[in-house]
């Protein structure tokens, strides 16, 4: 049982190495698209090969709205840690069969089926994991510090993300091109499968959330409906996922774009981590403190003013110094707007329906809008011959997510009262 409906801060940390595995798989995957390609596209369409892979690795996402609504609304249904334990499962399986999927030129055509599928696997673990994952973080915290505790995941992220770019980096200065085409993005991923049976161990003894949630409803004020906070979500956590897979798509920007090589890439990756990780928990006390709502339109406004002066720098100068400080700087405004928009998002709806619906609005939000961000920048790269053209896609994108801000209230008690407001 939870003692005071609360777990300790402590746990919360562990529990975020779910979240950890799906920014690592995403990070090491999006930073070797590059050889991926050159290892599962056939050889005529080598051209083609990033490309192809950035559309492979974008159509998981189209799974992601499924995974929602199995596992998320078996969240609400069964309770919030075995939602977790079979995401975090499914999740395993796709990163190993993705690892381990055959060259082209020793399966042929089944190669790239065999990634398709695990992509399509993962697509739906992830599309799963989010809602009850975050609905439990939310859950398990003490008054007034839930931003706090939802920022664990973003901490888990940040993790992910410096990892990811340390262990490319170290992958990249000790093997050579073709070596990193052959086998090195391989052992990145088999790294990651490592953490998979420390985090079920982990989830296997979790308490559960769920009844005291639903127990303590009755004393909140009447939330806002479902479909209101699904629609006015879609565009929030799609403004802040396309901004995200914007600095994502940094370290293959670098290369494909700027023809830096992959070291220089892997810089990119690691500040990302480093903005992450060391703003996660900034991040969850400020909106605790001034208001989920408020600190998530500072953030996205924020983006909106950097993204293209920061795009105009690295472009202008692009060293190792500038794409590290531009990177690490939008990443930690970026942390701001992920943690608020999770912890905003989730209080505006009813535990009967949090884990469900906040997983199908994620879910959908990232399907439609920023899971197909890197496949956009690129088509866009090449169609207007720009190196610009990105961060007007992701100023569009934020536009868009402050207006639907505009939509919903905070439903929190004010910082200073125990008022509730709308």
């Amino acid at each position: 049982m939870l003692k005071n409906g609360a777990v300790s801060l402590g746990r919360m940390v562990a529990i975020s190495l779910g979240n950890a595995l799906e920014f690592y798989d995403f990070m090491i995957f999006s930073f070797f698209a590059v050889q991926i390609g050159r290892a599962i596209v056939p050889a005529q369409f080598a051209a083609r090969g990033l490309l192809l892979a950035l559309a492979t690795f974008g159509v998981g996402f189209f799974m992601r709205p499924l995974g929602a609504i199995v596992i998320g609304r078996f969240g609400d249904r069964r309770g919030r840690k075995p939602a977790m334990m079979w995401s975090f499962s499914l999740m395993g399986v796709a990163i190993l069969g993705t690892a381990l999927t055959p060259t082209y030129s020793q399966v042929g055509a089944a190669a790239p089926i065999l990634l398709l599928c695990f992509r399509l696997l993962q697509g739906f673990a992830l599309g799963g994991e989010v809602g009850p994952i975050t609905a439990y973080a939310a859950e398990a915290a003490p008054a007034g510090h839930r931003a706090r505790y939802v920022s664990m995941l973003g901490t888990g992220q940040g993790v992910a993300v410096l990892f990811s770019g340390l262990i490319g980096y170290l992958l990249a200065r000790l093997l050579s091109p073709a070596d990193l085409s052959s086998y090195g993005w391989r052992i990145a991923l088999l790294l990651g499968v490592l953490v998979v049976p420390v985090g079920l161990v982990i989830r296997s003894s979790l308490p559960e959330t769920m009844e005291i949630a639903v127990a303590q409803a009755s004393a909140e004020p009447p939330l806002y409906s479902a479909w209101r906070v699904f629609l006015a979500g879609l565009l929030i956590v799609g403004a802040a996922t396309i901004a995200g897979y914007a600095l994502t798509y940094l370290a293959t920007y670098v290369q494909d774009t700027l023809k830096l090589g992959a070291q220089l890439a892997f810089v990119a990756t690691i500040a990302q981590g480093i903005g992450y990780l060391s703003f996660a928990y900034a991040a969850g006390w400020l909106g605790d403190r001034f208001g989920h709502r408020r600190l998530l339109m500072w953030s996205f406004a924020l983006l909106l003013v950097l993204v293209l002066p920061a795009f105009m720098l690295i472009n202008k100068w692009p060293t190792a110094a500038s794409l590290f400080l531009v990177t690490a700087a939008l990443s930690a405004v970026h942390m701001a707007a992920v943690v608020c928009m999770q912890a905003f998002l989730v209080e505006s709806l009813a535990p009967t329906v949090r884990s469900g619906v906040f997983a199908i609005t994620y879910a959908t939000g990232v399907a439609l809008l920023g899971g197909t961000t890197q496949f956009v920048l690129k088509l866009l790269i090449d169609a207007t011959g720009s190196a610009f053209a990105p961060p007007w896609y992701v100023i569009a994108a934020l536009v868009a997510g402050m207006l639907a801000v505009t939509q919903l209230r905070d439903v929190r008690p004010d910082p200073g009262n125990q008022k509730w407001r709308r």
